[in-house]
């Protein structure tokens, strides 16, 4: 929100160009010098957007969303949460699609509803993946301990942490490779999850014993919640998966926050956005399914607070078959999630708060980079952070994954959807106030504006009763709801405080700026050269299917 004159004089340039896909005009056109520089490749946002965030909340947090929920609990909240989730991104997809700039959402809310909006949605997102990255590492020590309980959780910690600090330190080139090699095991992983988990659902184990639907029957298709009788107690069932749920989707965005550093970014950005859909379906409504019909809902362990890896669903339901190497391998495919989870953790907060500072909103230290393209200073301080994963030392890496993830950073992520569905509905509302098609736009979903205003209910509603376990009769407890609901309280205090201090008015309709930093992202778009050898023939017909299927 920064106006400083010699700042917007080192970042930016004006020239005079003519702008295409239903923008027809000769415009001023301010294009941004980034410091950041465009080193992932296509297939590296296209795995990313598939695998990207798939970690320890599929893998290991489902075992708590089974203990609260049950089978048909869980999955209803899965299914509620992963509707969210499609919503936002469609809606995401339209302003990312037509501007893949730096900064992502948080810059489309500068300009589609106020900087003050953008500040406070900045600050939360920042503050969302910052703290997930302790979470996350002390799942890793988690996984570890199913192996050897006998070395300190320390030092898993501490190889886990440098491992991630490792590769983000390397650029965006290194983080993307990193990713592709990680989300192309980790899918490999839940697909053959997947199809195991039915065998032995049909008795092709080695017990070969035929489950079918058997817990759903026994114990049953919901928990009663806190031993609350009737319909009542399976709702609040339900409703305690949400937060869980939402921490397993939370992430998706992250293709539009790397808008800055992906080569050919109209073309891959686009494509990446509309893959969500397969993550969703397959992988985690096609996962949870699986887990409720392989382990029971009162499996004792299922409590990962006790810090074993074996209460990770799938390993538990391959213990259970009789399967003896299995767990172990599939144990390490977890552990490579942590892994990437926590490495997409870090890249996406420092790029978060390198936005932050680039618009004034953070201690401009954090702007400064290497001559490769790195934030280091924005990449240390949110690395610092991962030191309290050490917190687990005395009460348990599994107790300090409780604490980080749902609902405590669910909420903050939840936050972020919730504002990014307000700055839709504003995008919507000014292409039409300026007269602008929206089929001309590259992507364009049929359900808008519907989509972008159940997003923005669903999501505050979800927000609203996230910490309401607290309120039931001897529950209380004053650290669960304030880390609970302070993200929810944080987010209208930096707004109102933004807007007192820096008095910005919302950007009328008229006045919302589709034009800057179009001429850029042209200019760093080209045509893919045809596919060299069957193997990238096959890949390139794979992602131009996916992308057809969302683009009329």
């Amino acid at each position: 929100m920064s106006s400083d004159p010699e700042k917007q004089a080192r970042h930016a340039s004006i020239s005079k160009t003519s702008v295409s896909s239903g923008l027809e005009a000769e415009v001023e056109v301010r294009v941004v010098e980034p410091a950041l520089k465009r080193q992932m490749k296509d297939r590296h946002i296209a795995m990313i957007s598939i695998g990207g965030v798939i970690g320890t909340g599929i893998f290991l947090g489902t075992a708590t969303a089974l203990q609260k929920g049950g089978p048909v609990g869980m999955l209803l909240g899965y299914l509620t949460i992963g509707s969210l989730c499609y919503t936002v991104m469609v809606s995401l997809g339209e302003m990312a699609a037509f501007l893949p700039i730096p900064g992502g959402h948080l810059t489309y809310a500068e300009r589609f509803v106020d900087p003050a909006w953008s500040f406070a949605m900045g600050w939360l997102y920042c503050y969302n993946w910052t703290v997930i990255l302790p979470a996350e590492i002390s799942a890793a020590s988690v996984v570890i301990n199913y192996w050897n309980k006998t070395i300190n959780d320390a030092a898993w910690i501490t190889i886990c942490l440098v491992v991630v600090v490792v590769i983000n330190a390397f650029g965006a080139g290194a983080y993307g490779e990193a990713e592709f090699i990680f989300c192309s095991i980790k899918v490999v992983t839940i697909v053959g999850l997947i199809i195991l988990g039915i065998v032995l659902d049909l008795g092709g184990g080695p017990n070969h014993d035929r489950i079918g639907f058997r817990y759903w029957k026994h114990p049953g298709p919901f928990v009663q919640y806190d031993r609350v009788e009737g319909a009542k107690g399976r709702f609040l069932g339900w409703s305690a998966v949400m937060a869980q749920a939402a921490f397993s989707f939370i992430g998706t965005e992250v293709v539009a926050i790397a808008g800055a550093e992906v080569k050919n970014p109209r073309r891959n950005i686009p494509k990446a956005i509309k893959r969500v859909y397969i993550r969703i379906l397959l992988f985690y409504i096609g996962g949870v399914t699986i887990i409720g019909l392989l382990v029971p809902s009162s499996d004792k362990r299922l409590n990962i607070a006790d810090g074993t890896a074996a209460a990770s669903p799938f390993v538990i339901a391959i213990s259970n078959a009789g399967i003896k190497v299995l767990p172990s391998i599939i144990n390490a495919a977890i552990l490579t999630s942590a892994w990437s989870a926590a490495n997409s953790d870090l890249y996406s907060s420092s790029r978060a708060l390198y936005g932050l500072a680039l618009n004034g909103n953070a201690p401009r230290i954090f702007m400064k980079v290497t001559r490769h393209g790195l934030p280091w200073v924005s990449m240390a301080a949110c690395a610092s952070v991962g030191l309290l994963a050490y917190m687990g030392l005395q009460s348990g890496s599994g107790k300090v994954f409780s604490w980080y993830s749902a609902p405590r950073t669910a909420v903050a992520g939840l936050t972020s959807w919730f504002g990014i569905g307000v700055t839709y509905l504003r995008f919507h509302r000014g292409l039409k106030a300026q007269g602008i098609d929206r089929k001309s736009l590259p992507y364009h979903s049929p359900l808008q504006p519907f989509a972008g205003w159940y997003a923005t209910i669903g999501c505050f509603i979800v927000i609203l009763f996230s910490g309401w376990y607290v309120f039931l009769k001897g529950n209380w407890a004053t650290d669960t709801f304030v880390t609970n609901y302070l993200p929810m309280a944080l987010f209208p205090v930096l707004y109102v405080g933004a807007k007192l201090y820096y008095r910005t008015p919302l950007t009328p309709y008229e006045e919302m700026d589709f034009k800057t930093g179009l001429q850029e992202v042209l200019d760093a778009s080209y045509d893919e050269p045809p596919p060299k050898n069957w193997a990238m023939r096959i890949w390139s017909w794979l992602v131009m299917r996916t992308s057809r299927e969302y683009s009329d």
